[in-house]
């Protein structure tokens, strides 16, 4: 079949897709909120009632029989010496956070400028979307295996992903893994994620104090906790701004240009503030370790005393390159919190979370597909191999449990998706490229039954 009669068919298929895909929206199903955990249930049974109309085997499935973190698992089986392509994608999003930010209602699908808006939009259900459109254009022509998997707690950490996976490890084996979740380098440019950051997460308390002291009393003599911590937290980074802490690992990224000007508009870069770091701003966003303050723990200014605080806290997030390790990162970090806090401070360090940075090996023949699929979806521009400066943890635990199979990380996002966001918003000419490449290369892995 030639790829004008499978753009004719995805292009068919669209408007349906993309109602399916508004109605997915209008379900607020934010994991992270338990009083919507009927939400990210009702998310789950709208997701497998849409595969299971296409005639695929679907059930609804849980690691612990509890109910908890709803995931869908449909299955039509591969013909006789065709591989299988395990689809995955989410159907759990993030909290919309305060209405007012948003142009239009957060779970109510609104198009502006060629951009469809809602929680989820992009982040993940066009993901699931997208599957359905591969699925539905090829239709009867699906000459390959297809398990789709839609994870319900990707939002809050994946935390019974790996009991999951070892759960029903024979039902999702595959011989190429598609994950859509993650974007394209820009409008007109695909993309196959192949580096992705992990993740520690800390939060670190400093004390000097056993209680709070008048300030025009002690001050001068003896140091509050925020003098301490703002201390502590400014020697994390050298005069570049880069990070400070000795023994990360960095490493080299792809040869791709971002241009300072397209940087401070995607990024929202205040007129006149400087970069920091060194080196070329993709191994900065990919392939180096960084560590943002994300919150701080001290009293407000508004009714602020004249005292001396006692006890501060700030919660760090460092995003580790590849080829680092989450125990080897965290240990360096300790290390230099140790050896920097100031005037002998009290220190405590504790772990949040982590999740580990992934590199991918994207060689061999299921990738060489995926690259024709996409050069041709994108109408003769070839995908870049690109880094996420981000971290999606479970990536890795796919990796650890099925190492024999290509996986190849994808998306629907561009620079402008803003997912996490107000705003969220999913450019529509780019999603029907996705769809017809995801329909492209479960169209060609059909014809290389060798290509994994």
């Amino acid at each position: 079949m030639d790829i004008a009669e499978l753009r004719r068919r995805v292009e068919a298929e669209l408007p349906r897709v993309r109602r399916d895909l508004e109605d997915l929206v209008r379900i607020e199903s934010v994991s992270a909120d338990p009083a919507r955990a009927e939400q990210v249930q009702r998310s789950a049974e709208a997701t497998a009632a849409l595969f299971a109309a296409e005639g695929l085997r679907t059930r609804i499935v849980t690691a612990h029989d509890d109910g908890v973190a709803p995931a869908v698992i449909a299955t039509r089986p591969a013909p006789e010496g065709r591989p299988t392509v395990l689809l995955y994608a989410h159907h759990d999003v993030q909290p919309e956070n305060d209405h007012a930010e948003w142009d239009s209602p957060p779970f109510e699908p609104t198009e502006r400028d060629g951009r469809l808006y809602g929680r989820g939009a992009a982040d993940d259900k066009a993901g699931i979307a997208a599957h359905l459109a591969a699925i539905r254009a090829l239709g009867d022509d699906l000459d390959v295996g297809v398990t789709v998997f839609v994870e319900g707690e990707e939002e809050v950490g994946s935390d019974t992903l790996p009991a999951l996976l070892a759960r029903y490890v024979d039902d999702l084996r595959a011989e190429v893994i598609v994950i859509a979740d993650s974007g394209n380098w820009d409008i007109g440019v695909p993309a196959l994620t192949t580096s992705l950051r992990g993740l520690v997460r800390v939060d670190v308390t400093v004390r000097t104090l056993t209680h709070a002291v008048h300030s025009g009393m002690w001050g001068g003599v003896v140091p509050d906790a925020l003098m301490a911590l703002a201390r502590l937290l400014s020697q994390l980074y050298d005069a570049d701004g880069g990070l400070a802490v000795a023994g990360l690992h960095a490493s080299p990224a792809a040869d791709v240009d971002y241009p300072l000007d397209r940087l401070r508009a995607e990024s929202g870069l205040a007129e006149g503030v400087q970069q920091v770091g060194t080196g070329p701003a993709v191994e900065r966003l990919w392939t180096q370790p960084a560590l943002t303050v994300t919150g701080i723990d001290a009293p407000r200014v508004d009714g602020a005393s004249n005292t001396l605080t006692p006890v501060a806290r700030a919660k760090l997030s460092m995003r580790i390159a590849p080829g680092d390790t989450c125990e080897s990162a965290l240990a360096a970090l300790t290390a230099h919190l140790d050896a920097t806090v100031p005037w002998g401070a009290q220190l405590d360090v504790d772990v949040v979370d982590t999740g580990e940075a992934t590199a991918i090996d994207a060689t061999g023949p299921a990738y060489d597909v995926a690259r024709s699929a996409f050069e041709r979806a994108w109408d003769g521009t070839p995908p870049i191999d690109m880094g996420v400066g981000g971290s999606i943890p479970f990536i890795a635990e796919f990796l650890e449990r099925f190492p024999e199979a290509s996986v190849l990380v994808t998306g629907v996002e561009d620079p402008d998706t803003r997912a996490h966001g107000a705003n969220e918003g999913l450019h529509l000419a780019e999603f029907a490229r996705v769809c017809l490449a995801e329909t492209l290369l479960l169209h060609d892995l059909a014809l290389e039954p060798a290509a994994h």
